[in-house]
């Protein structure tokens, strides 16, 4: 399939509403998936390279933050 914004945009939705609903072991699954796709967004060029590592840090920060409580 092409790769578009917004299958980026779907994929971080649906990650960071599974983590706001506690459903974290989820998440977690979809994890790879999203960064999977943060990559070959950023390989593509539908998005920058610090913008793809900055999303993934940023739910990983979210995911491991929601899990701990």
């Amino acid at each position: 399939f092409p790769m578009s914004d917004t299958i980026v945009k779907k994929l971080l939705k649906q990650t960071e509403s599974l983590i706001s609903s506690g459903k974290t072991t989820e998440a977690k699954e979809l994890l790879p998936q999203a960064y999977k796709i943060l990559d070959k967004a950023a390989k593509v060029g539908i998005i920058k390279r610090n913008t793809a590592a900055r999303k993934k840090s940023k739910i990983t920060k979210r995911l491991s933050k929601a899990s701990n409580k």
